[in-house]
């Protein structure tokens, strides 16, 4: 007896669609073997190889994109086949999908051109920040000639679907539940087996890249990507031998005192003098660049309070910020690294225990608390800060409160706020709960580390009304005069606190105003504002060496006298000497190291450029390379990179 199967006409668009997909995906796969052919290891078994392979993910990814659609044709009652409502929401999603995958796939062309790779996390960079998109696209395409073509192919392929009757089909078919239900759980269950035991990475089955590439699915890339957060460094960046660069690190991070423990970067800090035991605070001011303040010729009085007590303090007047986003600086600032290939280490999987500046102040007996008028649960703040050892406040919302995390959690409560937006609640409010924190963490008698971060300086720019003499959610302007308003509220009321004496305050920027989602690197739009105030008997002063923000907790562990093990790249901007002065700058896929008078960045493709840095006038002069420099700016964020996934930045036993 002959068995056979017969697909429900119902299901007729779906696998028109499911065929067109899968017909693009193999000729842009085959455009992309043909431009890649010089840098395959061609033989006709690799060649099935790498197809077969192919149209496995491609299959995978077709599960996630149909998937909805299938469910939503099995539960649709037989009566409402052909319905407005259904010709309607059935004409749209296949217009729709055609028309995003057909720019998909063409958008793989020229990107493979430039990376000789699959969509990655410099695609996801792509989608996250608009500006850098749009600018490309302007530059590269006519962008009528573009869009023109993709509604072309979208148009001659909903003709054909409509020509071969599968709009008819699906419409009039009378199919029941029963024989819509065998093809819904097929495709559930293979979106089911990709979901949870398929690894983009199984792909990867070839001696070459370019193979294991063309094996893979685009779309399908995007995601794994998305989720991985992060880019090989060895695969885009210009490397080196692997021992060498520890050494040249080794040697650079290590201060004259200092005691080496082991083949990495920990080691022993030896201070001299009476460990001094101050309690801290941390203030992460949100957006602020250097050339807001006075200081730095900024004659609007933006930031008086600020400007203020910057004249009180122990200033950085050449420091500079890591990146372009506040878990950029976070990142900086609490471990102490230089910016590592794709997303912050703030939202990278196995981040946990790591040697972070909190690692220190456990050594030394404080309590460690981090604050934040928002969330915490975007963009990870309270997993990444949970895991290493510090208490959480912020805005949980309700529905989190359940969440368990290793160390205690609480919630600045509905009474407790005055003004909050969608990022979070005002300067103001984060700034009573840290004073009110505070007060309780002061009677325990055990010194304190507290961690904040301010939000306020931030679009949508809304803060309370009648504060300041601009309204609330107007500009940039109004936000900085709001935020130094509640910055000088809030030193006001702690002078007033039995701790304020004995307390040290850390203020400093996270990342510039106008440095985000750039093509290339601007020095200036990475000058931050940072200073310590309130050293035992350390007098007002500026220092004006080249430092980055990796560097500033090393140095106020200087002033306290502390010696203690580490594992943090900053170093001690005291006991810097000018041939050890840098920065590290940069921004999504570029990352630089930069000294008094000239840069070196590191792109994608491995390629690299040099320039002469005239601070002066901000111009860089590209120019011939110095071999020397090179080696040490790979071996930076090569052994940074390492390091991280290998667990060497993890906690010592």
């Amino acid at each position: 007896m002959k068995l056979s199967y017969q697909l429900p006409k119902r299901f007729s668009l779906l696998k028109s669609f499911s065929i067109t997909y899968l017909l693009f995906a193999f000729l842009v796969r085959f455009v992309l073997y043909v431009l890649a052919f010089s840098y395959v290891d061609f033989s006709l078994l690799n060649l099935v190889e790498t197809f077969v392979i192919g149209l496995f993910f491609d299959l995978g990814s077709l599960s996630y994109i149909i998937a909805l659609y299938a469910l939503y044709l099995l539960l649709m009652p037989t009566k409402f086949h052909g319905s407005r409502f259904d010709k309607i929401l059935t004409k749209f999603a296949y217009g729709f999908f055609l028309f995003f995958l057909t720019f998909s796939f063409l958008a793989e062309i020229p990107f493979w051109d430039e990376y000789q790779r699959r969509f990655n996390f410099i695609a996801v960079d792509y989608l996250l920040y608009t500006y850098e998109v749009i600018e490309n696209i302007h530059q590269s395409f006519p962008l009528p000639l573009l869009i023109g073509v993709i509604v072309i192919i979208t148009f001659i392929s909903i003709k054909i679907t409509k020509k071969k009757g599968k709009y008819l089909q699906t419409f009039k078919a009378k199919d029941t539940f029963v024989s819509k239900l065998i093809p819904a759980i097929f495709i559930f269950l293979v979106l089911a087996v990709f979901h949870f035991k398929i690894k983009n990475t199984q792909a990867e089955i070839f001696t070459t890249i370019s193979e294991n590439e063309l094996a893979k699915n685009g779309i399908y890339s995007f995601f794994a990507a998305y989720q991985s957060n992060e880019l090989n460094y060895h695969d885009f960046y210009s490397s080196t031998n692997s021992t060498q660069a520890i050494k040249t690190i080794r040697n650079l991070v290590k201060a004259p005192n200092d005691s080496l423990l082991n083949n990495t970067i920990y080691r022993f800090v030896k201070n001299e003098g009476i460990e001094q035991k101050p309690n801290v605070i941390f203030i992460g001011l949100e957006s602020v660049s250097a050339s807001f303040l006075q200081r730095f010729g900024n004659e609007k009085k933006l930031l008086p309070a600020i400007d203020s007590l910057a004249k009180k303090s122990i200033l950085f007047t050449n420091l500079y910020a890591t990146g372009t986003r506040t878990i950029r600086g976070l990142e900086a600032i609490s471990l102490s690294v230089p910016p590592t290939p794709g997303r912050s280490i703030v939202k990278r999987p196995n981040n946990q225990n790591l040697f972070t500046i909190g690692k220190i102040f456990e050594q030394k007996g404080y309590t460690r608390t981090f604050f934040y008028g928002g969330d915490g649960h975007f963009d990870n703040l309270t997993n990444y800060f949970s895991f290493n050892g510090f208490d959480i406040v912020d805005r949980k919302k309700p529905h989190r409160i359940a969440e368990k995390i290793p160390t205690k959690r609480t919630r600045i409560e509905d009474d407790e706020v005055t003004f909050e937006n969608a990022w979070a609640v005002c300067d103001a409010d984060l700034y009573n709960k840290l004073l009110k924190t505070a007060d309780e963490q002061f009677k325990t008698g055990v010194p304190f580390f507290n961690f904040i971060m301010t939000s306020s300086n931030h679009k949508p720019y809304t803060y309370p009304d009648g504060v300041i003499d601009i309204p609330s959610g107007t500009n940039r302007t109004g936000a900085l005069k709001y935020s130094n308003k509640a910055f000088a509220d809030f030193f006001a009321k702690a002078k007033t606190k039995p701790w304020f004496a004995n307390t040290i305050f850390v203020i400093v920027s996270d990342h510039c105003a106008y440095s985000a989602g750039r093509t290339e690197i601007n020095v200036k739009n990475h000058h931050i504002p940072a200073f310590i105030f309130n050293v035992k008997d350390e007098m007002p002063a500026e220092i004006n060496k080249l430092s980055s923000q990796i560097d500033v907790f090393p140095t106020l562990f200087g002033y306290l006298n502390w010696s203690y093990k580490t594992n943090l790249f900053g170093k001690d901007i005291n006991k810097m000497q000018p041939k050890d002065e840098r920065a590290f700058i940069g921004n999504h896929r570029k990352v630089g190291l930069l000294k008094p008078t000239k840069l070196l960045i590191l792109e994608t493709q491995k390629k690299h450029r040099y320039y002469k840095y005239d601070v002066v006038k901000n111009e860089l002069t590209e120019t011939k390379t110095d071999a020397v420099f090179l080696k040490e700016t790979i071996s930076y964020y090569q052994t940074a990179y390492e390091l991280f996934k290998n667990g060497g930045l993890k906690v010592k036993e």
